[in-house]
C-alpha cells in the first residue's frame, strides 16, 4: 500500500509540475527490540511533585464526528510566560502541560508511544544509517550525527537516540515536558548529555541551528499550520541531511481506531488528545515537503496486534504512518 502510496503522490506531484519525482522505495526494517531502547524508568516521585500539571477544559464525553479543519492561529506563549513564536496550536500547549509529569509513566496517557517506540526507533536508525553510511548493527550507529527531536516531551525519544550515539537536542513548547525530560536524563549518564530546551523549531531557525537529522513524531497534527511547520524543520536541516516524520492518516479507519477506540472506549489516551480534521494523508505530507525542498525517500505503517499488545512496521498506512526524507542540495 505505501508503494502504490507513494506511486500517487508522484502522478499528483507530476500534475502540480512538482521538479523533484517521489523514489517508490518502501522501509524493509526489522521491528526488533534494540539494544539502545530500554526499558522506561518512571520519575522519582518528589520529580513529578516538582511539576505539578495545570487543568484545562475538560473533554467530551463522546467522540466528536469528523469534521473539515478550520483555522486556528499561532499561539506565542509558554508555560514560564515567555513569548515563544510557534506553529502549536493554543489548546495543544494546555492539553500536553496538564499530563506533562506523566510521560514516563508506561501505564499512564503515553502508554502507546511507549509500546511504540522500539518500532519508531527500528525505522529511524534503519533509514539513519542507510543515508548517512553507518553500520546499524554496532551499539552506537548513530555516533557523530547531531539530531534534534522536535517536540521531544519527556524525552522518550530523545534518550535512545543519545544511547545510539547520536549528539541530541531535544525541544519542546512545554516547559513542564522539558523540567521532566531534564530530570529523567539525569538519572543515566549516558543521558545527561541530552541539550533540552523549552523552545520551538521557528526559534531555532531564527538562531541559524542545523542538524544532520531532524525529527518530529507525532507532532505535525497538533500545529495550526502543517507547511510553516515543515518548512522551519527543513530550515533545520543540513543540505543532503534527512528529516523523520510520522502522523496519523486523515481516514475513517483512523477516526475509528486513533480517536474513538483509542479514546473513549480503550481510553488509551485522553479523550480529546487528537482532532480527526488535523490529521493528514500520507499524499498530503508528501506534497508538503516537497514544497520545503524535502524529497520523501520511504515510507511505512504501524500496525498494532492485539494479541501480542506489539506494533510493527507494514506497508498498511492506513492509520499510523513515518516518513523518511532527504532535504535538497543546495
Amino acid at each position: 500500500m505505501a508503494s502504490k502510496l507513494l506511486s500517487r503522490a508522484r502522478a499528483v506531484s507530476a500534475r502540480l509540475r512538482h521538479p523533484r519525482p517521489l523514489s517508490p522505495t518502501l522501509a524493509a526494517v526489522a521491528p526488533s527490540r534494540l539494544l539502545s531502547d530500554v526499558a522506561p524508568r518512571p520519575l522519582p516521585a518528589s520529580a513529578t511533585a516538582n511539576a505539578t500539571a495545570t487543568g484545562g477544559s475538560p473533554p467530551a464525553s463522546t467522540p466528536p464526528a469528523p469534521q473539515s479543519s478550520g483555522s486556528a492561529g499561532k499561539f506565542e506563549h509558554n508555560a514560564k510566560g515567555s513569548s515563544v513564536r510557534s506553529s502549536l496550536k493554543d489548546p495543544e500547549l494546555v492539553k500536553f502541560s496538564a499530563i506533562a509529569d506523566t510521560w514516563w509513566d508506561s501505564e499512564g496517557p503515553f502508554k502507546p508511544l511507549h509500546r511504540m517506540n522500539p518500532t519508531r526507533l527500528a525505522f529511524i536508525r534503519s533509514t539513519l544509517c542507510r543515508h548517512f553510511g553507518k553500520d546499524p548493527s554496532t551499539a552506537r550507529p548513530l555516533e557523530g550525527l547531531k539530531i534534534v527531536d522536535v517536540g521531544c516531551g519527556g524525552g522518550i525519544l530523545s534518550e535512545p537516540l543519545a544511547r545510539m550515539g547520536a549528539s541530541v537536542t531535544g525541544v519542546d513548547a512545554v516547559d513542564k515536558n522539558i523540567k521532566i525530560a531534564r530530570i529523567h536524563a539525569d538519572l543515566d549518564p549516558v543521558t545527561s548529555t541530552i541539550e533540552y530546551c523549552c523552545t520551538t523549531a521557528e526559534k531555532l531557525v531564527e538562531e541559524q541551528r542545523k542538524f544532520d537529522a531532524v525529527i518530529s513524531l507525532e507532532v505535525i497534527e497538533h500545529v495550526a499550520d502543517p507547511a510553516d511547520f515543515c518548512k522551519s524543520l527543513s530550515a533545520l536541516t543540513i543540505p543532503e541531511g534527512a528529516i523523520v516524520i510520522s502522523t496519523i492518516n486523515r481516514s475513517m479507519r483512523a477516526y475509528a481506531t486513533a480517536i474513538v477506540a483509542a479514546e473513549y472506549l480503550l481510553r488509551w489516551l485522553p479523550k480529546g488528545t487528537h482532532q480527526w480534521s488535523s490529521f493528514l494523508t500520507p499524499e498530503e505530507l508528501v506534497l508538503i515537503l516537497q514544497r520545503s525542498s524535502i524529497c520523501v525517500k520511504e515510507m511505512a505503517g504501524f500496525v498494532y496486534n492485539p494479541l501480542t499488545g506489539r506494533w510493527s512496521l507494514s506497508d498498511d498506512v492506513g492509520v499510523n504512518f513515518i516518513a523518511f526524507g532527504t532535504k535538497n542540495s543546495q
